[in-house]
């Protein structure tokens, strides 16, 4: 069965959040862990946790997705900024102890002009230290388009990433279709090439989720700027092969593109008509 959500605004709660996917065809959903901008949390509330999970068990809804904010940079030259970032993710992370199966994507962040191999090594030492408070959600890595300074822009960044992680066992990847295209993985017309490619530097086991998103820009051009479905670059056809892939379709998949509910509901309701009619 296709596993497909959308992002949701977290503001009214995690029940509100879960009766709004089901309303609109979805099985699951991404949702920031606070504002996005900004670092303020709303106030924990274990009692709506307990209606979600009742709610989420009744209707199906599985595997959601918390998003880190994006005022976050695990490889900042500051210090204190990383420290920060390190403070953030543990709080979401220790909120998120409350929702079983849940995973945590964040941005790996820009290293401004300190060079890659910096950035590399304070995100890897930023995982480290969260690591040591063992919770129990899978962090990922995004894949990013590879704007400006932008870590993540290669498999073989986000590899050199894990590997320097000292316990990689709940570190995983989420692939972002605009952000890969832009950075210049032909996912359109080399859709297998791309996944061995990510499986030989990386390995697929540590594919996690991806965003389903196209593209304004062309392949290769380091925008990282999202299309409806079927609008933009990548095209409906790439979208419908990747949510059928045999190497992919376990995942769950979760839209980020330029829409209001009712345009969520038109994609998820697409997606599911393709994909049930290419795996007729």
């Amino acid at each position: 069965m296709l596993r497909i959500g959308c992002h949701l605004s977290s503001a009214k709660g995690y029940l509100a959040m879960g009766q709004e996917a089901v309303k609109i065809g979805a099985n699951t959903f991404q949702f920031f862990t606070r504002n996005p901008r900004g670092a303020k949390a709303k106030e924990l509330n274990l009692t709506d946790i307990e209606e979600y999970l009742k709610y989420a068990s009744e209707h199906g809804l599985a595997q959601i997705l918390a998003h880190a904010p994006y005022t976050l940079n695990a490889c900042a030259k500051d210090p204190a900024l990383r420290q920060f970032t390190c403070d953030t993710m543990c709080d979401d992370l220790e909120r998120l102890e409350h929702i079983p199966g849940a995973m945590y994507n964040f941005h790996p962040g820009s290293h401004v002009q300190q060079g890659a191999e910096m950035g590399i090594v304070y995100i890897s030492e930023l995982l480290n230290q969260i690591n040591r408070h063992g919770y129990h959600t899978l962090i990922l890595l995004e894949t990013m388009s590879g704007k400006g300074t932008e870590m993540g822009r290669s498999f073989e960044e986000l590899s050199s990433i894990i590997d320097q992680v000292e316990d990689s066992s709940r570190i995983g990847v989420c692939l972002d279709t605009c952000h890969v295209f832009d950075g210049g993985y032909d996912i359109v017309n080399s859709l297998d090439a791309v996944l061995e490619e990510f499986d030989h530097t990386i390995g697929l086991k540590r594919l996690k989720a991806i965003h389903l998103n196209d593209s304004k820009n062309g392949l290769g051009s380091h925008k990282d700027r999202h299309e409806k479905i079927g609008q933009g670059k990548i095209g409906l056809q790439t979208f419908v092969q990747i949510v059928t892939h045999p190497r992919l379709r376990q995942l769950p998949f979760y839209l980020e593109t330029p829409n209001d509910l009712d345009g969520y509901q038109r994609e998820i309701a697409l997606l599911k008509e393709k994909a049930k009619h290419e795996e007729a």
